[in-house]
């Protein structure tokens, strides 16, 4: 409508007037949309004041009731009428469709997301990553794009040389059978414990991982071993959180893969001896890019690079998006900069989708000294939580176990998602699950509040309009943002746009169900009842965006 906007007012001067000129007025007293007329002063040389009156006297179009003129600013007040019908019957044409586009072209986007280190437990570090790369994916192909979604394990590394020496010093075949993770995780932290008073564990951790990515065969089936027990313990945090991935190819997929990029490296005058080691000169404002330490063993980079080749090789994308947190900015600067030095035009499309922390009570969490909180126990809390609501204030309710996974699962999603995805987040379950306020379950529930709507009122027949009063015609304009936001927040890559329109539809719907008389014997129904119509199938889009499930009840 913005564009429409913009065709309107430039039939009425010779000035160019660019969509993103065009404003939303806070109050909606002062019109549905304004063009400032500032940055036509110098030009024209005449007052603002001036050329919004002159401007506004001259509008006249079939979708504009009125034109005024109000310090400087052309206000235009649209035919709401035309302009709803128009929305609404787009909507229900579309359904689901409604918002996609082929601006990708089908174009592969690859997706490094989630990528948890086996061996330990999915902790709510890793939420993040997994939640905000799903709903990338989702909004990528909705857009037109074909995401690959990667779940680069952490299965790779020094660190696994610290829990084979922490298995075999202090380890217990049986317990690691009955309780793997749980086992594998007390073994890794009191490595770091005893590490503090005894040096040398930490020089046995790296001898004991050099011995594994030279073939050893015991440390390779123990290390196989962890990588079994981890994956399954980590399907069931995704069955839960509903995502999928395309490939789980992890560091080690990658191991005997790296001579060849170090050689190529080589071949194309790009390493430098260090004390030692090899590196990439990356530039004098940037440490340089560490591809082999003295001892030979290779580190994240030199997986990455060779990572970030196979999968060109393999996909050919137009993008690929690496969901890791803020900390790693550097590492994605120098990993770009050496694939550029390497020739690889393809570089300039690699981009780091950085996030914040998860914190407790203001600190950060962090594996290696315990303090950790457990995703799946979170989750379980939250649907149980969510359960117990249910048995309060709906206890006939159908599929009430299915319902209570919906809301506790989509409480933590929409929580994190809601953020800006650079911004740390203090976690707070019962913040989390409040059917007020800017949550999850407050979307929810408005939804399933427009499905029992529906349920009463019955299939209606065709619908005219033939006056919106203000409550519907806030509906109505958050309704023909739908596409435009689809498209900001995959452009953007920022989910949080979404998770706020999800939010504010939901509010303009709940506002007109508190004031208007929806179920009524006058012909006014059938386009209410259709409005409501319009409501559920987009603010159920909204939600499936984010990776979130709609109950049709609670």
């Amino acid at each position: 409508m913005k564009q429409k906007v913009v065709e309107i007012l430039q039939r009425f001067t010779t000035e160019v007037i660019e969509e993103q000129m065009i404003e939303v007025p806070t109050y909606a007293h002062l019109g549905d949309y304004a063009l400032p007329c500032f940055p036509f002063a110098k030009k024209m040389r005449k007052s603002p004041k001036l050329i919004a009156e002159e401007l506004a006297g001259l509008i006249q179009d079939a979708n504009v009731e009125r034109a005024e003129a109000v310090n400087g600013y052309v206000n235009i007040f649209m035919k709401r009428s035309g302009f709803a019908q128009s929305v609404m019957n787009t909507i229900l044409y579309e359904a689901n469709q409604y918002g996609s586009s082929n601006v990708g072209g089908g174009g592969v986007v690859t997706i490094d997301m989630s990528s948890p280190n086996i061996a330990k437990p999915f902790s709510m570090g890793h939420l993040r990553s997994t939640v905000i790369g799903n709903s990338i994916a989702l909004l990528l192909e909705k857009s037109g794009f074909h995401p690959v979604k990667i779940n680069y394990l952490g299965d790779w590394g020094t660190q696994f040389g610290k829990l084979l020496v922490a298995y075999r010093l202090w380890g217990n075949e049986k317990q690691v059978q009955e309780s793997p993770i749980k086992t594998l995780l007390a073994l890794y932290i009191r490595f770091h414990e005893e590490a503090e008073r005894n040096e040398s564990l930490n020089d046995q951790g790296r001898a004991a991982f050099k011995s594994l990515e030279d073939g050893h065969p015991e440390a390779l089936a123990l290390w196989k071993w962890f990588r079994t027990e981890s994956l399954k313990e980590f399907q069931k945090i995704y069955d839960v959180l509903g995502v999928s991935f395309d490939s789980y190819k992890g560091e080690a997929y990658y191991n005997d893969k790296m001579d060849a990029i170090v050689e190529e490296l080589q071949q194309k005058n790009l390493l430098v001896e260090s004390d030692g080691a090899l590196v990439v000169d990356v530039g004098e404002h940037l440490p340089p890019c560490l591809i082999k330490k003295s001892d030979g063993a290779t580190l994240y980079a030199t997986r990455d690079i060779t990572a970030a080749i196979d999968r060109h090789k393999t996909h050919q994308f137009v993008k690929s998006l690496y969901v890791v947190g803020n900390e790693q900015s550097l590492h994605f600067v120098q990993l770009k900069t050496v694939l550029n030095k390497m020739g690889y035009e393809w570089a300039d499309t690699l981009q780091h989708i950085p996030f914040g922390l998860i914190l407790k009570d203001g600190k950060k969490l962090s594996t290696r000294k315990g303090k950790i909180v457990l995703l799946e126990e979170v989750l379980n809390e939250a649907i149980q939580l969510a359960e117990a609501t249910i048995d309060e204030k709906n206890p006939n309710l159908m599929n009430k176990k299915e319902v209570a996974k919906a809301i506790g699962v989509g409480a933590i999603i929409f929580s994190d998602l809601k953020q800006h995805r650079k911004h740390d987040i203090e976690f707070d379950l019962k913040k989390m699950l409040q059917t007020e306020g800017e949550t999850g379950p407050y979307v929810q529930y408005s939804y399933a509040r427009a499905c029992s709507i529906l349920r009463k009122a019955g299939a209606v027949d065709e619908f005219t309009i033939e006056e919106v009063n203000d409550h519907e015609w806030e509906i109505i304009k958050c309704l023909e943002q739908f596409p435009a936001i689809v498209k900001r927040t995959a452009t953007e890559l920022d989910p949080s746009l979404m998770a706020k329109y999800a939010v504010e539809l939901a509010q303009a719907f709940n506002s007109f169900y508190g004031n208007v008389q929806i179920v009524t014997q006058s012909n006014l129904m059938n386009y209410r009842v259709s409005l409501v119509q319009s409501v559920v199938i987009v603010l159920e889009e909204s939600l499936r965006l984010l990776g979130i499930k709609a109950p049709k009840e609670m």
